[in-house]
């Protein structure tokens, strides 16, 4: 018993090992220096994650020595009429400059108000970007509203439903959408729980002068809300001497390079040649064995065209954890929960977006020291989709979409020849029910294989070809099959964090 009480009292007396120490050199020297003692001892060297280690008390840390919530005492939870007012003034922010922009459905009133509120609801026909991308995106802002001022994920929900209500009656002369009330509180969680984190890997309230403000901006990009809070609240002039901001391992891929769209299943046939610009964040170690909470793993990929067409955003999508578990078979390593998922693709070829709730497993296994096989594999219900009813871009100022409910599979699959080589298999298939439209259902396949092979350090060449099915089966009008392809020819640049190894899909 008297081991056990002194063990307790030397364990509150030990430093946190993200601690700057008065009279231990400038704030700088001594963040380098945890940062060196991180990655030599708490880096995940096996690709799963690091030994126990007598430096981290995963009571509140993580394997890697990094906090597994928001440090309360630094970011207290604000009274609700705070956030409650912030989520009034995006509306009448965004109204203003709506109505700036010369945009009629900005004109309201009593009148408008009346009519909303006395006529109901609606399916909406606003154009594919707007409802898929524009109304998340809104919600996102709605949500780190509360998040942004110490309330957790399932806390600022309803301040997203609140601020979709609000502006469906009193924002706009259209009449209140079902789609938008669907589409703006549960995607902008997923978005905004995401730049919520990705802007907490960012920030660090221990830093000073130029390497600060370039923390406070960038982070303030990523999540306005956060940042327009962190100037009213002080935040972004206060400093620490701990770290006070849960992070998790961040491994990013960026690639350039060009990408033919093909008019039918040729490979390099007729069709225009633009540039591309992709990102992707993989958010979290999969194969850590920890307590998960709501997006303490997630995937967030967007991929920006330039050249013909008028369109830049050409897709983006993610999935998020809600709640996971982890388990080992011998060498197979598995994590396995339920996701949120968004798929939006706009380009040349279709326009589809999805949101949907499902089941996700992660395995990894290794064929040898050097050869390692991921995949994954998803099943989810789709509650609400949008699907174009035409091939070939949109161009036109109306919906030409339907509305859809239905289901969606996933399975991704990447092995790894060390860090020479890589191949990966991707395969996507929506099924979809509309219900707002044209009777029928579609079914909408994405195959992509792709190969990269090392150049140098962690810069690789890379190839991938897109197959595109879509099969549509309409009551009242025959039938409409379509195949293209469309092949990419890249570089990627891989910036692997030491405590996440591993290229995944």
């Amino acid at each position: 018993m008297l081991s056990l009480f002194t063990t307790s009292v030397v364990a509150q007396k030990v430093t946190p090992i993200d601690t700057i120490k008065a009279g231990k050199g400038t704030p700088e020297e001594q963040l380098k220096q945890i940062k060196a003692v991180k990655v030599q001892q708490l880096s995940d060297s096996a690709g799963t994650q690091p030994k126990k280690n007598p430096l981290i008390d995963t009571t509140f840390r993580n394997k890697y020595g990094d906090l597994l919530n928001d440090d309360i005492k630094f970011n207290k939870k604000y009274p609700i009429w705070k956030p409650a007012v912030e989520v009034l003034g995006i509306n009448v922010f965004t109204n203003v400059l709506d109505r700036a922009l010369g945009e009629d459905f900005s004109h309201v009133g009593p009148s408008v108000w009346n009519n909303n509120i006395n006529k109901g609801w609606e399916w909406d026909a606003d154009r594919f970007g707007i409802n898929f991308i524009g109304h998340p995106y809104t919600g996102s802002m709605y949500f780190n509203a509360a998040r942004s001022q110490g309330y957790n994920y399932f806390q600022s929900i309803p301040f997203a439903v609140g601020g979709s209500l609000i502006w469906e009656y009193f924002g706009e002369t259209t009449r209140p959408s079902y789609n938008d009330l669907i589409n703006t509180p549960l995607n902008g969680a997923l978005l905004g729980e995401m730049f919520y984190r990705l802007s907490s890997n960012i920030l660090d309230d221990r830093t000073r002068g130029a390497n600060r403000v370039f923390r406070e901006i960038t982070a303030g990009l990523i999540d306005p809300v956060r940042g327009l809070n962190r100037l009213l609240q002080g935040k972004s002039f206060r400093h620490t001497t701990t770290e006070v901001y849960q992070k998790e391992p961040l491994n990013i891929t960026l690639f350039a390079g060009v990408h033919k769209i093909n008019q039918d299943k040729t490979v390099f046939g007729a069709g225009p040649t633009d540039m591309l610009l992709n990102i992707q964040l993989d958010y979290g170690n999969p194969f850590e064995d920890i307590y998960r909470k709501p997006f303490d793993f997630f995937r967030l990929r967007t991929e920006l065209s330039f050249g013909s067409g008028r369109k830049v955003l050409d897709n983006l999508t993610g999935y998020g954890i809600l709640v996971g578990n982890n388990t080992n078979i011998g060498k197979l390593s598995i994590m396995y929960g339920a996701f949120q998922y968004d798929d939006y693709w706009d380009n040349k070829t279709f326009e589809l977006g999805a949101l949907g709730f499902g089941g996700g497993l992660f395995t990894k296994y290794p064929i040898s020291k050097d050869v390692v096989l991921y995949t994954n594999a998803h099943f989810a219900l789709v509650p609400l989709a949008g699907n174009s009813t035409r091939f070939g871009p949109d161009t036109s100022q109306v919906r030409d979409y339907t509305y859809n409910d239905g289901l969606e599979a996933k399975i991704e699959s990447t092995i790894n020849f060390g860090k020479y080589a890589s191949a990966s298999f991707v395969y996507y298939y929506f099924l979809l029910h509309t219900y707002v439209g044209a009777a029928g259902n579609n079914n909408v396949s994405i195959l992509k294989p792709r190969v990269t092979f090392r150049l140098f350090e962690n810069v690789s060449l890379g190839f991938e070809h897109f197959i595109y099915y879509d099969d549509r089966y309409l009551k009242a009008l025959p039938g409409i099959h379509s195949v293209r392809t469309e092949q990419k020819i890249f570089v990627s640049w891989f910036l692997e964090d030491p405590q996440r190894k591993g290229r995944y899909n």
